[in-house]
């Protein structure tokens, strides 16, 4: 028998309703931060010229796209500071930390001059706001896969994890909504000039509606069991170094996932713009509705994955972006219309929702409860930072050179070094991430049948 198939009393209603909120608080949480994370990326088509003089649009959208890029050098800084916290002193605490650290950060890029108004000044406090935004979002996608898999039911954690990358495209989409909106009641001039501060306006107050939501959770029963043992190596790098294989296989299987991912979602709209001709308000369009379907199969591939195990998703999405970018990417230069773009999106997201929907749920089931917030944190912080954060910068370098087609092969060989990871690597699905699965385990472990001496009763 299967530990997950074992014999357990069915949650009671209290215990429903804690999962829901936690549910609810982890990816409320979630969708903001990430929609002050990406709205930098959809709106810099519009405020680029604001913070970098000059003629050539590709340059100075590679001068906003370095700024975005690094903002993911912070994400190690915070994967370690806000993993060991959560580690140390919570999830909740981290949670709460994390979104009050992207509310300020949002509002410095609402209220930076511009190069007109302050010469390079601007320019830099964008910077700030990025490296905060950061260490943010470092320490945010641990404490929130970590406390989204720990209060899932074990049979539902890929279910119940698969709400991260939920909340992660609604943000995508509430950023995208509101520039669509704007493009409808705003000219272009005046989003150029003004309109493009209004979403980072916006998200320091949905920053600060989330902070008052996080403070009512509850911690989960894993770290509930740890939080009273007097353990100073808890959530240290001296502790993680011990599962130093963990670590590396988080940076290996991150590789091509969170390249692919921010190949079909960030850039893709600027890609719409500037490869295929697409007019901004179509490109943004396209993007909308793409991820509004990703957003939807995210909870089924989850759920699916309690079933078959996790490794087959990963396997399926990583021969699919190794084999499949270069055509998608070649007829995605060609699409000027909006309905073969977003056949094509689609199916690109289709293929990424294979590691999207799952590697939360993943990398949390690879650690012990010890460890799990910081061995989370910061290996995907790592790899995020070397390949996820300058995917886009790496696509525009590519495309100024001339040679745009070279960065197909990129994401192509990373999906490529991640699914010799998935195909060597254990299934994850049943591991045990607290005390009391564990006895759950050894309650349904099979006992060794008695030889027929050990039956027989001694008589008087």
């Amino acid at each position: 028998m299967s530990p997950t198939s074992a014999m357990s009393a069915p949650p009671s209603a209290g215990e429903r309703g804690k999962r829901r909120l936690a549910l609810v608080g982890g990816s409320l949480g979630n969708l903001v931060e990430w929609y002050d994370w990406f709205v930098y990326a959809s709106f810099a088509i519009y405020f680029a010229d604001s913070f970098f003089p000059g003629d050539n649009p590709t340059t100075q959208l590679m001068n906003t796209a370095g700024i975005f890029a690094v903002g993911f050098l912070m994400r190690p800084v915070g994967g370690w500071v806000l993993g060991r916290a959560a580690d140390r002193h919570g999830r909740k605490s981290a949670l709460t930390l994390t979104v009050t650290m992207m509310s300020v950060a949002a509002l410095l890029i609402a209220i930076a001059p511009t190069y007109g108004q302050a010469g390079y000044a601007g320019a830099l406090v964008l910077l700030l706001a990025r490296l905060l935004q950061g260490m943010s979002i470092g320490g945010e996608y641990a404490a929130s896969a970590t406390y989204l898999t720990e209060g899932s039911a074990r049979d539902r954690r890929g279910l119940g994890s698969s709400f991260q990358y939920v909340s992660m495209t609604a943000g995508q989409l509430l950023g995208l909504g509101i520039l669509i909106t704007l493009q409808h009641v705003l000219t272009s001039d005046q989003l150029h000039d003004w309109g493009w501060r209004v979403p980072f306006v916006l998200g320091a107050v949905f920053a600060v509606v989330v902070f008052w939501i996080r403070r009512s959770l509850e911690e989960t029963e894993a770290f509930a069991e740890e939080a009273g043992a007097q353990d100073d190596a808890r959530g240290s790098l001296r502790l993680l170094w011990q599962h130093r294989r963990q670590a590396l296989l988080v940076m290996a299987l991150t590789l091509g996932g969170t390249v692919a991912y921010y190949t079909y979602t960030t850039y893709l709209t600027k890609y719409l713009i500037g490869s295929a001709g697409m007019a901004k308000n179509t490109a943004t369009l396209v993007s909308f509705t793409a991820l509004f379907v990703f957003a939807l199969l995210q909870p089924l591939a989850g759920a699916l994955s309690d079933r078959i195990g996790r490794r087959p998703l990963l396997i399926t999405f990583a021969v699919g972006c190794t084999l499949g970018t270069y055509p998608i990417m070649t007829a995605l230069g060609s699409a000027s219309s909006y309905w073969p773009a977003l056949g094509l999106s689609l199916l690109a997201l289709v293929i990424v929702t294979g590691y999207t929907s799952i590697n939360a749920a993943v990398k949390a089931e690879l650690f012990p409860t010890r460890v799990r917030a910081l061995g989370v944190a910061l290996p995907y912080a790592i790899a995020n930072a070397l390949f996820g954060g300058t995917a886009e910068y790496v696509a525009l370098w590519f495309k100024d050179a001339g040679h745009e087609t070279a960065f197909f092969w990129y994401v192509s060989g990373c999906a490529l070094v991640s699914l010799v990871t998935y195909v060597l690597m254990p299934d994850t699905r049943n591991a045990a991430l607290s005390r009391a699965e564990e006895a759950a385990d050894d309650r349904a472990a099979p006992r060794p049948a008695r030889s027929p001496a050990e039956g027989v009763v001694p008589q008087a």
